[in-house]
């Protein structure tokens, strides 16, 4: 508990999305997206003592026009939030915009494979599109321990030097 960790290692490798595309459903613009090197040693340390890591998703959408500044149509939020549970031994991870649905595991590949991916977010209602015109879908996450229990500051006093973002990913599409 008393080695801090350098600058250096607080991330081994660039946290940033592999994977980011968007489609339709019947009534909406979903994307699906997936980070690699979102993991350090110090995250996996502090997930097995027990606190949950979050991680936090941002989408904003823009409807783009020629000389014009583009328009923010829509901007959404949500977590995944990957707990361990010292006691059975597996992890448990929640999706938030799937309903906070939960889902558990044995294996950290598989629980770090879910809290990696987005899939099928809902952006906004296809109604609120107008075919034949271009836009730009960006997503970026935060990497991170959000909030510690009173008391543990202390005991992990390198958790605020682990914050990771990864930058803004964009693709631009025509409806």
């Amino acid at each position: 508990w008393g080695v801090l960790p350098t600058t250096a290692s607080a991330v081994e490798q660039t946290a940033r999305f592999r994977e980011f595309t968007a489609t339709t459903s019947k009534a909406d613009l979903i994307v699906f997206a997936s980070l690699e090197n979102s993991f350090n040693s110090e995250m996996l340390e502090t997930l097995h003592s027990g606190i949950p890591l979050r991680f936090v998703f941002y989408l904003e959408l823009y409807k783009t026009t020629k000389d014009w500044p583009d328009e923010l149509l829509a901007s959404i939020s949500f977590h995944h939030i990957m707990q361990f549970d010292t006691l059975k031994e597996s992890y448990r991870v929640t999706l938030e915009e799937e309903n906070n649905k939960e889902l558990s595991f044995k294996s950290l590949f598989e629980a770090q494979k879910i809290i990696n991916e987005v899939s099928g977010a809902r952006v906004i209602d296809l109604q609120q599109l107008v075919p034949e015109r271009l836009y730009k879908l960006r997503i970026r996450a935060e990497l991170y321990q959000k909030t510690l229990p009173l008391g543990l500051h202390s005991v992990f006093p390198f958790l605020s030097w682990w914050d990771v973002e990864t930058d803004w990913s964009t693709i631009e599409f025509k409806y």
